[in-house]
């Protein structure tokens, strides 16, 4: 495969929304559209085995290149034959370029134009990557999607500041594109950079521009979710989902609840990824159709039935609310087995059947029916 061949196809469109379905074609097999990525952050889900992602019907998981880059180690992944050697996993890797850990950890880092030095913080190492270093590392990861380094800007940063980090964004993105083109012929993963920009409308359309420029397999919008109000979130998805071409894949980062996912399918958003399912049920916060629950409650420790009788995952097939209780509050492993189960259950059902109302335009119906029983009241929006 040509390293720039297509590798979408738009199966459906919406006829009220701009909701499509479609297919993504990558060198571990298809995708369809839209999809959620569960985050396998060290090239495993927390609490997850691969067979149980195989099996719940995941065709892609994320990993991420900082963290690997660090542990590990590129060379022991190389040896291994790459992501797909080392952890057994036989579906597509997306992988994250560390930008966003690097923005994460503002106080170990400093970023220049040629790359960024930061201190590792696992043992306070100093290291250096560039757009070049960073491409290299993921395509001897042997990613399917490897995302460019660039520099993400929080809610709040002055219009100087962030068109600061989007010139230096832009350069890298030339940059890698020129290093994913002269990366070994064998590799067959694809770059994907990522429109940066912060909350301001002509920094996003800049950013935007100048990633159509580069004609890549499929577009990112970055920078969203970084603390802003939900407003501010619908408001710059839109604009910016807007301003990209409608034949590539569109990938918005870090976004994982069912509102979230539902306002970026409304806008043609084609994948999106989020610690947030597996996190949050590490901490006993379960997903249902009438709402989040909170399963250390005491309501629940009696309560015989399914976590969600509508769910058709083994976990809420298998187990009750009482038991799921008892073994939370019991800090027993299985709890964050099962409850990551369910969540990323939950969520990759509610992608299918997202897919299969697009299908039959009736997105829009789906998406306010969805919402309106998931938000029915503070009873059922239950946090931990």
């Amino acid at each position: 495969m040509i390293k720039t061949d297509s590798i979408f196809s738009i199966k459906h469109q919406d006829a009220l929304t701009n909701a499509r379905t479609g297919v993504m074609t990558l060198p571990h097999g298809p995708v369809r559209t839209p999809a959620f990525m569960p985050v396998g952050t060290n090239a495993t889900v927390k609490a997850m085995t691969k067979d149980g992602l195989a099996e719940i019907g995941f065709d892609i998981i994320l990993a991420n290149t900082y963290h690997l880059y660090l542990r590990p180690g590129v060379d022991i992944l190389r040896a291994a034959g790459g992501l797909h050697g080392f952890s057994g996993w036989k579906g597509n890797f997306l992988t994250d370029s560390g930008g966003y850990q690097v923005f994460s950890l503002s106080d170990f880092r400093k970023i220049t134009g040629e790359g960024v030095k930061f201190r590792s913080h696992i043992d306070g190492s100093s290291h250096f990557l560039t757009p070049e270093s960073v491409v290299g590392l993921q395509a001897a990861f042997n990613s399917d999607i490897q995302m460019q380094l660039d520099v993400c800007t929080g809610w709040g940063t002055p219009w100087k500041k962030a068109k600061e980090a989007l010139v230096i964004t832009t350069d890298w993105a030339k940059r890698a594109r020129k290093a994913w083109l002269d990366s070994p012929e064998e590799y067959e993963g694809k770059l994907f950079p990522i429109v940066q920009g912060n909350f301001y409308h002509d920094l996003r359309k800049e950013s935007a521009q100048s990633v159509i420029d580069l004609d890549p397999p499929g577009i990112a919008i970055g920078g969203l979710s970084v603390g802003e109000p939900a407003e501010a979130y619908s408001e710059f998805l839109e604009a910016t989902a807007a301003l990209l071409p409608r034949d590539k894949p569109r990938y918005v980062m870090g976004i994982g609840t069912p509102d979230y996912i539902l306002d970026a399918v409304k806008n043609g958003i084609d994948i999106f990824d989020c610690v947030l399912p597996t996190r949050n049920a590490r901490n006993g916060s379960l997903f249902t159709r009438d709402g989040i629950i909170a399963i250390k409650k005491e309501r629940y420790a009696a309560d015989f039935g399914p976590l969600d009788p509508e769910c058709g995952c083994k976990v809420c097939r298998e187990y009750s609310r009482s038991y799921m209780r008892h073994l939370y509050k019991n800090d027993e492993i299985l709890s964050s087995m099962l409850a990551s189960w369910h969540n990323l259950a939950f969520l990759h059902g509610m992608m299918a059947e997202i897919r299969d109302a697009i299908e039959h335009d009736r997105f829009d119906q789906y998406r306010t029916a969805f919402l309106a029983r998931f938000f029915a009241g503070k009873a059922q929006k239950e946090l931990p």
